[in-house]
């Protein structure tokens, strides 16, 4: 059985075939996200299947405190992903979810307890799978650039992912990371908590925007869509309040970061 610490984890071989777990900010808002998960995968020669059928990982509904919503979504996922295939998701959060707290929820279940934890230990976010299983290596087509990196909580402290983002773009030979003053620090997003402390979190991201800007970068690039509509949200809307009318702070998913990076006919954009 797969350890679920961060740095004991074993890693099986490179997969023929794997399940791609979208989540619904990449659906909703972040599609290109999605796809450039998909053409990163199969340029490994990994087929990787889209089940349509798959909704929400049940954290809102978890993290909020509603146990039994949370579960019965999360039951949907449990009986969909049937084949014994690796499920890649392009989210440290909602993978998170999927391995840390699926176990937890069905623990009274013996069966869903079983299934829970056979399927927790097939789920993978997307830099961990690259680094660790695909070894991802591509040559750095685009122009010197450096941007910033954020890693969302669930990645960091749940997921460990933080650090294989952090390979994957070391990995560029013309990318520079500058490490901002907060890097280990939340977003303010929290899902449901950027609704439920509006005030909390502004002053939260507000810290996080000042903290990236002030180590001169014009582009934050994170694993987390979530985190990535918070910061670049707040970015722009103070450049909405002081008339600027070009973003001061771009967002890149690190999949489309990646793929625009080593795909010949996107690196002169990268």
């Amino acid at each position: 059985m797969h350890s679920h610490a961060p740095g004991a984890r074993q890693y099986p071989a490179k997969p023929a075939d794997v399940y791609l777990f979208s989540t619904c900010l990449v659906d909703q808002f972040s599609p290109q996200a999605g796809l450039d998960t998909v053409r990163l995968l199969e340029r490994e020669g990994i087929r990787v299947h889209y089940l349509e059928q798959q909704t929400c990982c049940g954290q809102p509904a978890h993290s909020s405190g509603y146990p039994d919503e949370a579960r019965s979504v999360a039951l949907h996922q449990l009986n969909l992903f049937t084949e014994d295939w690796p499920v890649v998701v392009p989210s440290g959060s909602c993978g998170g979810m999927m391995r840390t707290h699926y176990p937890h929820l069905f623990a009274k279940d013996p069966v869903l307890h079983a299934k829970a934890l056979a399927l927790s230990g097939r789920v993978y976010e997307l830099t961990e799978f690259l680094v660790h299983v695909v070894n991802f290596h591509h040559e750095d087509l685009g122009a010197p650039r450096s941007v910033a990196l954020h890693t969302s909580c669930h990645a960091r402290r749940q997921m460990g992912s933080h650090e294989t983002s952090v390979a994957l773009l070391d990995s560029l030979a013309n990318v520079n990371v500058e490490v901002h003053a907060r890097v280990e620090e939340c977003c303010g997003f929290g899902g449901t908590f950027a609704l439920l402390y509006p005030d909390i979190s502004e002053a939260i991201v507000t810290e996080k925007v000042a903290a990236i800007k002030d180590t001169g970068v014009g582009c934050v690039v994170s694993a987390d869509c979530g985190c990535l509509l918070n910061i670049t949200g707040r970015a722009a809307k103070q450049d909405e309040l002081a008339g600027r009318k070009e973003p001061s702070l771009d967002g890149e998913h690190i999949a489309s970061f990646l793929w625009q990076r080593t795909n010949p006919s996107k690196a002169e954009i990268a």
